[in-house]
């Protein structure tokens, strides 16, 4: 018996809009095969749905209906709105490479060399006839339907290489800017960092007034060395009706550092996916995640922490702060290999609930193949506490103002994680102007 395969009707919608991007697509031959096999997988399956396990709580088929069609690559107008927003960002003295609706801008970047710091368009790389490996850089160790699209679709990011004992003086700092309504930009980049190197890493998605409605598709793959130091920060203020899609596939070599922080305040729909392996021994790894979230917001933080080396620390921390009909997502899997022996792993979620009717869930798994490890994971769900919200009102708060301080409060172990004083006055300055939403 012959059995076809039936398209989703997402799938089936998109096949048109693949055939027409495809002449926007950096890249030919096998980089071109790569795409249409990334795009085939995405196709058996369309958005993902409660029937796929790790997406069991974030149903994209029913949040985002289909994926828009590809953003056109910015003109001079759309330019000069992303230099403004970019201008007054206000991270510091930071080393800003741009990106505007999925196309890398070099005239708005910082391409200064020095410090041991290399940059390339990946479309550029993508277009080089010369490197018979550019394929591989779309192909993707896991295997996820939104990780496929991405590949599919990439316009544009960047190859980022760190010289072995680099410690560029400046942060490098990853700006994605919207300034299109209803349409999709699909990003991709690849960061190197050499053996016994030290670099901050930051990643910000803004956009301009112009920009509703529209999808961010991101995708970024880290290879850590041996012996270096990783400070990562992601600050997410999307429109509030925009979705954002991102993966993080981050592989970590021996004796290493790497300080992970995100925070989630914008978009309609959201969700951060972030696969790491501890691939390397007596390795260090701290996830610190913030959503602030309100109206129906929708968040998603999904962690997955292979130990594939023994002696490796982890520690994940999640704070949620939900208003009204919001509703947050995390879920964290600690995999412990059997060659993982010495591991220490653990969790913790914590949430905050301002109103009745805002939701979270909750998936911790440990999966564990070796014997001699310390593992575990926890999670507490709360409103605020009516004592010490009386005793700030009868000093003459105000009940917001009151709220606030005690929501500051019970970020503030995550936002101390930033090491970078200017950076963590970015995510306090994020989350205050959250705050002030809610007045």
């Amino acid at each position: 018996m012959n059995v076809a395969l039936a398209k989703t009707t997402t799938g089936a919608a998109l096949d048109g809009t693949f055939a027409a991007a495809r002449g926007r697509l950096p890249g030919v031959g096998t980089v071109a095969e790569t795409r249409q096999q990334a795009f085939d997988d995405f196709a058996r399956t369309g958005l993902p749905t409660r029937r796929i396990e790790e997406w069991k709580y974030t149903d994209l088929r029913n949040l985002l209906r289909d994926v828009a069609p590809l953003a056109p690559a910015p003109d001079q107008p759309a330019l000069a709105q992303a230099a403004r927003l970019v201008e007054g960002l206000g991270t510091g003295d930071t080393q800003k490479l741009v990106i505007v609706d999925g196309v890398f801008a070099a005239g708005l970047s910082d391409l200064t060399s020095g410090g041991g710091v290399t940059v390339h368009a990946l479309s550029a790389m993508l277009d080089d006839a010369t490197s018979a490996t550019r394929a591989d850089l779309l192909r993707s160790r896991i295997v996820d339907p939104m990780i496929a699209l991405n590949a599919a679709f990439a316009t544009d990011g960047m190859l980022i290489d760190i010289a072995d004992d680099a410690a560029p003086a400046r942060p490098l700092h990853v700006v994605h800017v919207a300034t299109r309504p209803s349409v999709a930009a699909f990003t991709r980049s690849l960061v190197r960092i050499g053996n016994r190197a030290r670099v901050t890493l930051v990643e910000s998605f803004v956009a301009t007034e112009a920009a509703k409605a529209y999808q961010a598709h991101d995708a970024v793959v880290i290879w850590i060395g041996d012996d270096s130091d990783l400070q990562h920060v992601r600050v997410m203020e999307d429109a509030g009706d925009a979705a954002n899609i991102a993966t993080a596939i981050v592989t970590v070599g021996a004796r290493t550092k790497f300080n992970t922080f995100s925070l989630t305040t914008g978009g309609g729909v959201s969700r951060y996916q972030s696969f790491i392996t501890m691939a390397g021994v007596d390795s260090e790894l701290s996830t610190n995640s913030v959503h602030l979230l309100r109206d129906k917001q929708h968040g998603d933080c999904t962690f997955v922490i292979d130990h594939a080396a023994p002696n490796c620390f982890s520690r994940e921390l999640f704070r949620a702060v939900l208003d009204d009909r919001a509703h947050s997502v995390f879920q964290g899997r600690i995999n412990v290999h059997q060659i993982a022996q010495k591991t220490d792993g653990k969790m913790m979620s914590r949430a905050l609930l301002l109103s009745d009717e805002a939701e979270i869930d909750n998936k911790p798994e440990l999966e564990i193949f070796a014997d001699d490890v310390q593992c575990g994971h926890g999670a507490t769900i709360g409103a605020l506490d009516d004592s010490l919200l009386f005793y700030l009102r009868a000093r003459g708060l105000p009940e917001k103002a009151a709220q606030a301080l005690l929501i500051q409060a019970f970020v503030g172990e995550a936002l101390e994680s930033i090491v970078n004083d200017d950076l963590r006055d970015v995510a306090i300055s994020a989350a205050e102007r959250w705050l002030e939403s809610r007045a």
